[in-house]
């Protein structure tokens, strides 16, 4: 299953919202503006709750088998905000195939940094409801 870049990025927003983030900035978006760079990292979403804000990645093949992913991960995930010193959400999207190994790379990474990870699986869910299989079986009696 090959997902692009935007499709991914808006999967991960729908993540954000589930959790019940609005979304700040994005990445590949139409109407929202770009998101910083955060040290030397490109984040794809910037959402907030009230006090509590989250960073939102994306990871693709590349990025999975990257040898500085495991630095990246501990630099986005030890932020916290100016003002209040919370610590920020680290949102990792990631597609369903690769997600073990990433599970496995979230091992190496610290307790404390843990902690404000939330691994999700990025997947392209195409559910066709019960009404529109119903509807195209062939009539019996007509």
């Amino acid at each position: 299953m090959n997902i692009t870049e935007r499709k991914a990025i808006d999967l991960l927003v729908n993540e954000f919202w589930r959790l019940g983030f609005f979304t700040v900035s994005r990445r590949l978006g139409t109407y929202l503006p770009e998101p910083e760079v955060i040290g030397k990292f490109k984040v794809d979403v910037i959402g907030r709750q009230k006090e509590k804000y989250a960073i939102g990645i994306t990871l693709n093949q590349e990025d999975v088998f990257d040898p500085n992913l495991i630095e990246k991960i501990n630099y986005l995930a030890s932020r916290k905000t100016r003002s209040s010193d919370n610590p920020i959400l680290l949102l990792i999207g990631v597609p369903d195939i690769y997600f073990k190994q990433v599970k496995e790379i979230l091992l190496s990474v610290d307790e404390k940094v843990k902690r404000n990870i939330k691994l999700t699986r990025i997947l392209e869910k195409d559910f066709e409801s019960r009404r529109s299989i119903r509807h195209t079986q062939q009539l019996i009696f007509s």
